[in-house]
């Protein structure tokens, strides 16, 4: 479980950002995680309390945001989402796609007082 890891780095960066913006308290963190990244979001918010214990965030809220697995047909142009149509465009019917999101992963938002 690597989430653990990336939420440690996350509370790291988190914390730098508040050093240098003089805040004193840090209300909510949204992360923006894509369905088919590496990152399962079950998992962060299950070791988010580990993570942060004794930081700035300790008692800041986690939001997470899915971000869809977007795909665009190489043949007609088309945006779809890739899993809901198991990577068929459905305009053409095309399997000649590139995935343009789904992989992401961001932290959005800091929500500071």
């Amino acid at each position: 479980m690597h989430e653990l890891g990336i939420l440690m780095e996350i509370v790291k960066t988190v914390e730098k950002f508040a050093v240098e913006n003089q805040v004193d308290k840090i209300e909510t963190l949204v992360l923006q995680i894509g369905e088919i990244s590496s990152v399962i979001p079950e998992y962060m918010k299950k070791v988010y309390p580990a993570a942060v214990e004794d930081t700035m965030l300790e008692n800041a809220e986690l939001e997470i945001e899915i971000l869809p697995a977007n795909g665009l047909c190489l043949d007609c142009g088309k945006e779809f989402h890739a899993t809901v149509c198991g990577g068929i465009c459905p305009d053409c019917g095309s399997r000649n796609m590139k995935l343009v999101s789904g992989r992401d992963f961001f932290i959005k938002e800091i929500v500071c007082t």
